[in-house]
């Protein structure tokens, strides 16, 4: 199935669009229910939504956490089966939660959150590693900005053919089921990374728990500043793609589902273009501090997007889209090549999946923290109102956070290479 030359366009063309496909399936899976608005449902006086949003969150998060040790020492004849079974059981949650009543309903969506926050690490291990790594890493990291769109358009059409809110989502699920195991059946057929790919990247190798509490220590101050961004990042991208439904209705555009599908296939186009011509830069020093610029400039422009519609000079689907392409500047940079290139400039031999879900773990808990504060915290703004003060401050605390980093590991790196 995959060309013997892993440097050729047909290669690239087969992997790639295996790991597009398949995370397209999966994110699937998790997201498709956020094109619901529950409105008419609540418990203990919080929205249905706001609930299922918060359960699932936390099961992300306790996996990301779980992950920093399984995903490290994860071998690669494991990998099919393992995803396998996420989405087996991912699937089965969905049916659980359309049976079962509320409250316990919610223990379902924990389950879901928890078995799938293991599917990033397990599909991008395909990915790192490779002299291609920036287009395949691309490629599949786009899929979630992708698929965010896609699957909440194909749930939505499903409620306009008389599913329910509460059974939607597994039907979406049993939907996008078959082309999964297509797509999982040719990813697993990629060849490892060549000895050329080795040379280039440094080979990727499990961690024990004593060789990743020495990279922590060696790398702390930088890591540090990556981390604090990442949560802002992850904050802001997560309320953005649960609460997206009920922006779009603030916007004016209630009741037109494909205009998720437009504003992300854009969004993905364009990130992926982007990121993917940086495999074409060779020297990884220079990929590593291009990576942070790319990220700074996503930040400014999300603020910068913010205020140009806030002051009338923007429309709402060109600001959608542009804050939707800053926010991603950065956040498939973490998800795909932005370590991979610093673990290259180092010639650390760790995994990108290792430090993925480091940054994940504390990700994910802004990101409850966001939507705790928003319907626990009394905070007495709009959905509209709230995105546009989280827009700001992603900015503002964002690009600083990177710039620090940036000098960090630039001055790290000198030093490194004065060394050797």
């Amino acid at each position: 199935m995959y060309p013997r030359n892993a440097q050729s366009p047909a290669f690239i063309l087969v992997a790639s669009l295996s790991a597009f496909g398949l995370y397209t399936c999966i994110f699937a899976l998790r997201k498709a229910f956020g094109v619901g608005t529950y409105a008419d449902m609540s418990w203990l006086g919080v929205g249905f939504k706001s609930w299922m949003v918060i359960f699932q969150v936390i099961g992300y998060l306790v996996s990301k956490f779980a992950g920093i040790k399984l995903v490290s020492e994860l071998k690669p004849e494991s990998r099919a089966k393992n995803i396998l079974f996420m989405v087996l059981m991912a699937t089965a949650s969905w049916l659980g939660f359309a049976v079962t009543p509320l409250p316990f309903n919610f223990l379902f969506i924990l389950i879901n959150g928890f078995i799938l926050g293991f599917g990033w690490g397990l599909v991008f291990s395909y990915m790192e590693g490779r002299s291609t790594t920036e287009v395949l890493g691309a490629a599949v990291s786009v899929s979630f900005i992708f698929s965010a769109g896609f699957s909440k358009s194909v749930a939505g059409w499903l409620l306009t053919m008389g599913i329910t809110e509460l059974w939607m989502p597994f039907v979406t699920a049993l939907v996008f089921m078959g082309p999964l195991l297509i797509f999982l059946q040719m990813l697993d057929k990629i060849p490892p990374p060549s000895p050329q790919d080795e040379a280039l990247r440094t080979k990727r190798v499990p961690m024990t728990g004593p060789e990743r509490i020495a990279y922590v220590k060696e790398f702390l101050p930088g890591l540090v500043f990556l981390v604090l961004s990442y949560v802002l990042l992850t904050a802001f991208r997560d309320f953005r793609d649960n609460f997206s439904a009920e922006i779009w209705i603030a916007l004016g555009y209630g009741g037109k589902p494909g205009i998720f599908t437009l504003t992300e296939t854009i969004i993905s186009i364009s990130v992926l273009i982007i990121i993917a011509s940086l495999m074409f830069i060779k020297d990884n020093r220079k990929a590593m501090v291009i990576n942070h610029i790319i990220v700074i400039v996503g930040m400014l422009l999300v603020g910068i997007s913010t205020w140009m519609f806030r002051s009338g000079l923007m429309s709402p689907t060109i600001w959608m889209i542009l804050v939707g392409m800053g926010l991603y500047f950065g956040y498939i940079q973490f998800n795909s090549i932005f370590f991979d290139r610093i673990l290259a400039t180092f010639k650390t031999a760790a995994t990108v999946g290792f430090l993925i879900y480091l940054a994940d773990a504390f990700g994910y808990v802004g990101s409850v923290g966001v939507i705790l504060f928003k319907e626990l915290g009394g905070a007495q703004l709009s959905w509209l109102e709230f995105f546009v003060t989280a827009a700001y401050t992603l900015s503002i605390l964002g690009s600083i956070g990177m710039t620090l980093a940036l000098i960090y590991f630039s001055r790290k790196e000198k030093i490194w290479r004065a060394k050797v």
